[in-house]
Order: structure tokens, then C-alpha cells, then sequence
């Protein structure tokens, strides 16, 4: 591979800005769902390092904390939490007709700070064990039947629309961080920073703008004197992570384990786009089944000790974009100084010390890009809205994704199908159901219209 001989002082510097480009985005997910910000670092390092064996030192990706199971975590603790909460929830779940993303969104930050959701958050990471292990079902049929076979399931218009939902449904809570106007100017700061950074920097700059965003922030919420620093006062130097141990329940593995459907197909986008930038076909070689291995491994292993599920970060890429280089040793040593910052607990004060509007300025810009994400999967896949058949798969996810609509199974025993896995669920099937001669037709007609 390209740039294997690169001195060792520049490997080291290069993985610095490895992890200053995940570093944003990956902490942001526990902080958004209650999970440990410390855990999740350590996670991410000791992930991409698994990743980076079994895909035999031959893919420069990182592995940081996924979006795309913010909703499935939060849904799935606040399921299976007992006390107040618990009872908020089934009698505002079952008096929204079972509408749960409807209902759970509504209360924003509140929930993900209740002692009752914190308690049950072993729960969700107990279904990202399960996520990750249907990862390495995925490989297997991956090795079995061929990539492109197992592609033919979650095309772009199914896996588009997913992804919109994911970005929509989150966009209560990012607002649920707001609470007066000194709330929407310190979140307006970190937009415009965000904004800044990404339009008109170039370089390292531009890959970290959730870096200086949360930076800006935080300075500007020392201003209005809403910055808890006790925290950091008494916290250790050097600390261990808060390790939590998973547990199991199958209403938490219904919400979380299909969110590896949609993280499947975005897998494959993240190591299509990586390979396309170093010159490899790595589909190939190492393969398409390995890479998924790897991935699932680093999910599994997350959950296990209490960390969001992870997932190969577009971020990164950018970085070997950037510099040209692509030796997988630069995010190995990336690897390795994530996992170090883990363990300063000073560190891991600070990131508990982040007012919720940072947190929430952070979130317009997040829950809008994997929205936008989804849109540019259909425009760039060049999905055919003057195809009927298309626009009804894509009109009947959204409004089921964004709608919250569950399908009540076993009420009593709280066994619902709902959430994004629901959504993909219903656009694989309308996809392989629904003829292409309804969109063939709709063409012939227009054509025949036209010539009148």
C-alpha cells in the first residue's frame, strides 16, 4: 500500500489528527444518550484496533460511536426502565396508539438524565451486542452469497429513506435541549462556528469543526455562568472508565438490533468511499465479509463494557484524503491515543461538565446532516422520483419512520415492531413486492402524454 514507509514521528502526528477528527462526533453519542463519554473512547480505540487485525492491516478506517442508534438506545432504556419513568412511558406509549418515537421524543434531554433511564441503559447495550452479532450474520451470507447479492435487499431507495428518518426522528431532542433564550444563543454559537469552520477552512481545520464547535460553545456558556466545574475539581487525573456489563432483554433487542440493517448498508458506503480514496478495491481484498467482521467484533465488544455501538467513520476518510497518506498504522496509533484519553478522568469530567446547549447546538447540525445524508443517498444513486414505484416505497417509509408507527405484537407483554428497524423492515419488503412495470408504465404514459 501507498505511504508504508512513512517515518515514525509522522505516523504519530498523523494519528493525533486521526483522533481530533473523531473525537467530536464519537463522544457526542453517549452524551446524548447517557452513556460514558470515557467508555466510548475506550470503545472506539480498542474497536478500530480489533478491525485492524481481522481485516488483516490492510484498511485505514476508525471506528467511532455510531448516530444511527441514538434513537434505538434512548428508546430501548426508557423501555425497560422501572419506576417513574417506566410508568410515564407505557401510559404515554399506549395513549399515543403505540406512537413510540412520537411519544419518547417529545420529552428531549429529561428522559436521558432520569436515574430510572440510567439504571436501564445495560439493557440498550445489551441489544448492541445482539446488533453486532447479526454484523457478523450479515458477513457470513456476505462470504456465502456474494456482496452484491446481499445488496440486492437494501438499495438506495429503501436505505435513503431510513436514514432520513433517523435524522428526523431525532429532531425533538436536539430541540428538547432548549430552555430560554440564553439556551439559543449559546446553541446559535456552535451552529455558526460548525458553519464556519466547514465553509471557509481548509485542511486539519476542516475536519474537526465539531471539535471548535463544542469549544465555542463551552466558552461562551462560561459567559452566561452556566458551567458546572466541581466535577473537574475533584475528579482523579487518571481514572478508569465507568465500565457498565450488559443485560438482556428481548424488547431492547427488538429496538436496537435492526438499526444494524440500515448501519450495514452505511458500512458499505464508508468502505466503498475509503477504498476509492487509497486506490484498493477493499470489497475485495481483504473483502466485504472481513470488514463486516470487524465491525460486528467492535459492536459486540462495545456493548459488552458499555459503549455505543460503533460504526466506520466518513471523518477519517477525509483525513487520508487530506494528507495523502493511507498507511492503516496512522489509525492504529490513532487507536491507541483514544484509549489513553480515556482513562484521564479530568478529561471525563470536563466532557460531563457540557451544557445541554452545547449539546443541543451540536445536535441541529448532527440530526440535520444524517438527515441530508439520506437525501444525497437518493440523489447521488440517482433514485427515480418520476418512477411510481419508487415514490411510493419513499412516501410510505417516511411517514412511517417519521411517524413513530409501531405495530402492537404482544401489548401486554411490552413486544412491539417499531422504530427504524419497522421502517426498513417495510421497505424491504415493498421493494422486492412491487413490480418494476409500475414505474415502466407510469413512464410509457408520460411519453405518451407528451406526444399528444
Amino acid at each position: 500500500m501507498e505511504n508504508q514507509k512513512t517515518s515514525g514521528g509522522k505516523l504519530m502526528l498523523l494519528g493525533l489528527q486521526h483522533m481530533f477528527a473523531m473525537f467530536g462526533a464519537t463522544v457526542l453519542v453517549p452524551i446524548l444518550t447517557g452513556l460514558s463519554p470515557a467508555v466510548a473512547l475506550f470503545c472506539a480505540g480498542v474497536g478500530t484496533l480489533l478491525f485492524y487485525f481481522i481485516t488483516k492491516r490492510k484498511v485505514p478506517v476508525f471506528l467511532g460511536s455510531s448516530f444511527s442508534f441514538i434513537a434505538a438506545i434512548i428508546l430501548a432504556a426508557a423501555t425497560c426502565a422501572s419506576g417513574d419513568i417506566a410508568a410515564t412511558f407505557k401510559e404515554g406509549f399506549a395513549a399515543s396508539g403505540y406512537n413510540a418515537i412520537g411519544f419518547m421524543f417529545g420529552d428531549g434531554a429529561a428522559i436521558t438524565q432520569n436515574p430510572s433511564y440510567l439504571e436501564a441503559l445495560p439493557y440498550a447495550t445489551g441489544g448492541i451486542i445482539v446488533a453486532g452479532a447479526l454484523y457478523l450474520v450479515l458477513a457470513l451470507l456476505v462470504k456465502i452469497f456474494g456482496a452484491d447479492k446481499i445488496k440486492s435487499f437494501f438499495p438506495p431507495v429503501v436505505t435513503g429513506p431510513v436514514i432520513i428518518c433517523i435524522g428526523l426522528g431525532l429532531a425533538p431532542v436536539a430541540i428538547g435541549y432548549m430552555t430560554g433564550w440564553e439556551s439559543w444563543v449559546i446553541a446559535a454559537a456552535v451552529v455558526v462556528t460548525v458553519i464556519g469552520i466547514s465553509i471557509f477552512t481548509k485542511g486539519f481545520f476542516k475536519m474537526v469543526p465539531l471539535l471548535f464547535g463544542l469549544i465555542i460553545g463551552y466558552v461562551v456558556s462560561m459567559g452566561f455562568g452556566i458551567v458546572d466545574f466541581s466535577g473537574m475539581q475533584s475528579a482523579e487525573i487518571i481514572a478508569l472508565p465507568n465500565f457498565m456489563l450488559p443485560k438482556f432483554d428481548w424488547r431492547a433487542i427488538v429496538i436496537v438490533a435492526p438499526i444494524a440493517i440500515v448501519t450495514f448498508v452505511e458500512h458499505i458506503g464508508d468502505i466503498t468511499a475509503n477504498g476509492a480514496v487509497i486506490g484498493k478495491d477493499l470489497i475485495k481484498d481483504p473483502g466485504l465479509h472481513r470488514t463486516l467482521i470487524g465491525d460486528g467484533v467492535a459492536t459486540m465488544f462495545a456493548g459488552l463494557v458499555g459503549g455505543p455501538a460503533n460504526t466506520t467513520y466518513s471523518e477519517n476518510t477525509g483525513v487520508l484524503a487530506a494528507t495523502g497518506n493511507y498507511n492503516p498504522v496512522s489509525l492504529a496509533i490513532a487507536a491507541c491515543f483514544a484509549i489513553i484519553m480515556s482513562f484521564i478522568g479530568k478529561f471525563s469530567a470536563f466532557l460531563s461538565s457540557i451544557p445541554s446547549p452545547v449539546i443541543g447546538g451540536m445536535s441541529i447540525v448532527l440530526f440535520g446532516m444524517i438527515a441530508a445524508v439520506g437525501l444525497r443517498t437518493l440523489v447521488t444513486n440517482k433514485v427515480d422520483f418520476g418512477n411510481t414505484r419508487n415514490l411510493l416505497i419513499v412516501s410510505i417509509m417516511l411517514v412511517i419512520g417519521i411517524g413513530g408507527a409501531t405495530i402492537p405484537i404482544n401489548p401486554d407483554a411490552g413486544f412491539f415492531l417499531q422504530g427504524y428497524g419497522l421502517t426498513a423492515v417495510i421497505g424491504i419488503i415493498l421493494n422486492k413486492i412491487l413490480p418494476e412495470e409500475i414505474g415502466k408504465k407510469g413512464k410509457k404514459n408520460k411519453k405518451a402524454e407528451a406526444s399528444q
